[in-house]
């Protein structure tokens, strides 16, 4: 049985853009948001009063809501609508800033932040379907996702620029408040511009499924608080094995729940697409790579080479602008010759290179000659993220585009919670076994990030292997109006969605 084609968009050219553009703000205030947070921490702490391990909470909340709730987001929007739901995502968000910007005591920016996640979640889930419903043409959908995934990619480090600059000018609290201005600017022209849609064809409301959408949102919450507290707690503490052991048993239970639900909230077969599966594993290998890159080379410049708030996000700024270039300049075209695994692999070989350079970074380093060629070869993001949506979307029957979006965005969310587990653990640990050595506190922690970014390089030696083993590929993208049969997915080369 073959999938009906999804219905080409009546929506006029330039008002497709212009949605884009709607679409692009969102995702920038939720990226922004991200890593504009952690460079204000040490300024919050002091304000508020944070403990060590309270500080971490700030955070945590919102990474807990944000990647617990993405893949019911997700299936919410094809339930009841992708612009209804975006539009209450980006006013929850919106409100939950103000609130985190008016925050005199922590219990008020905690709970806050874990509004905001929930909001970010709204947003990023549904995003890409509505991309992919908007931009019929695999021509026009190749330009849309290498936009967005420049918007999703370069505004991490740009937040990390503007985290500074609004930190050490004004105070932190502006870096919760810049988001409302963006939130009305995106808010506003949406209403207008985002078409009118309902539930998606095919999709009942037995279709969320709520004993599946209670075990996963549980689950994955649980899951994200366990990696997260492993820095505080350790991997062998009672507490990290207990919580471990019953997001796992959350997650068991879900899998038996889809595989005998009759409407299942994630149904397996999903799963049988080597685009669909592959593309995942590779995102969440990637992202866990370069999100612990981004956290731990900060932690370098700062710690080992003495820079300030400021000027740390300054000097990540050549890695957004690299990005920029590469995904909104080549990365299309070169997928369109070349096919997306191909750029796909070219684009983490890059990242390998860079990865690799980082494991040599000197006590008394130089940044044009040990820091900014890492942050020029993050020019390989631009390409990989551009063709690894699209082949991660390129199954998405136009009834599942917004839980396969979810689930995008999800495995994006668990990768980078794990990669900065694992790397900030072991680094911590080298620390101290080169401290109790007799090593300088400087020297121990450079000997940690050595440790850090050498697993890093294998986690995208990793992905590669995946890449070139699992994915399908090496032609042109193809047309995103024909996705694969609901009963069995197969692979349909096209471009389709971009991370959050």
């Amino acid at each position: 049985m073959t999938a009906p084609a999804r219905p080409s968009t009546r929506t006029p050219e330039r008002s497709r853009w212009a949605a884009l553009v709607v679409l692009c703000s969102g995702l920038l205030m939720i990226i922004l948001d991200g890593t504009v947070v952690t460079v204000a921490l040490p300024a919050i702490q002091n304000d508020l009063g944070f403990s060590p391990a309270g500080l971490a909470w700030v955070m945590n909340a919102y990474l807990i809501s944000f990647g617990g709730l993405l893949l019911l987001a997700g299936r919410l929007g094809d339930l009841l609508g992708r612009r209804r739901v975006f539009l209450a995502g980006l006013a929850l968000f919106t409100l939950a800033s103000l609130l985190c910007g008016l925050a005199d005591d922590q219990v008020l920016l905690i709970t806050a932040r874990f509004v905001q996640g929930a909001g970010g979640a709204l947003v990023s889930a549904v995003s890409l379907g509505m991309i992919v419903d908007l931009f019929t043409e695999p021509a026009e959908l190749r330009r849309a996702f290498a936009g967005y995934s420049f918007v999703g990619s370069a505004g991490a480090s740009l937040g990390l620029v503007l985290g500074g600059v609004l930190t050490q000018a004004l105070n932190w609290h502006w870096i919760f408040f810049v988001n409302l201005p963006i939130g009305l600017a995106a808010a506003l022209p949406a209403l207008r511009l985002l078409p009118p849609d309902g539930p998606a064809a095919g999709v009942s409301r037995r279709s969320l499924d709520a004993v599946g959408a209670l075990l996963v949102t549980a689950g994955l919450m649980l899951t994200v608080y366990t990696l997260v507290g492993t820095a505080q707690h350790g991997w062998t503490s009672a507490r990290t094995l207990g919580t471990g052991a019953l997001s796992l048993a959350l997650l068991t239970g879900f899998v038996a729940r889809q595989a005998t639900a009759a409407t299942p909230l994630l149904p397996l077969r999903m799963f049988r697409s080597r685009s669909v599966s592959g593309a995942n594993l590779v995102q969440a290998l990637m992202v866990a790579a370069l999100f612990s890159f981004q956290v731990l080379l900060a932690q370098y410049l700062q710690h080992v080479l003495g820079y300030g708030a400021a000027a740390t996000g300054l000097a990540m700024l050549p890695s957004a602008l690299s990005i920029a270039v590469t995904s909104l300049g080549f990365a299309a075209r070169l997928i369109a010759r070349h096919g997306e695994r191909r750029v796909l692999v070219g684009g983490l070989l890059m990242l390998v290179a860079g990865l690799a350079w980082l494991t040599r970074t000197p006590l008394h380093g130089h940044y044009p000659a040990d820091v900014l060629p890492v942050t020029l070869l993050a020019a390989g993001f631009g390409l990989a993220i551009t063709a690894l949506t699209a082949l991660g979307m390129s199954d998405a029957t136009p009834a599942d585009s917004g839980l396969v979006s979810g689930l995008f965005n999800t495995t994006q969310q668990i990768g980078a919670a794990l990669g900065v587990a694992v790397t900030s653990t072991l680094a911590a640990a080298r620390t101290s076994r080169l401290s109790a050595a007799g090593h300088s506190a400087t020297n121990a922690l450079n000997g940690g990030y050595h440790l850090a970014f050498a697993i890093a390089t294998g986690l995208l030696l990793a992905a590669t292997a995946v890449a070139l083993t699992v994915l399908r590929g090496g032609g042109t993208a193809g047309a995103a109006a024909a996705p694969a049969a609901p009963e069995v997915a197969r692979p349909v080369e096209s471009p389709a969605q971009a991370p959050s």
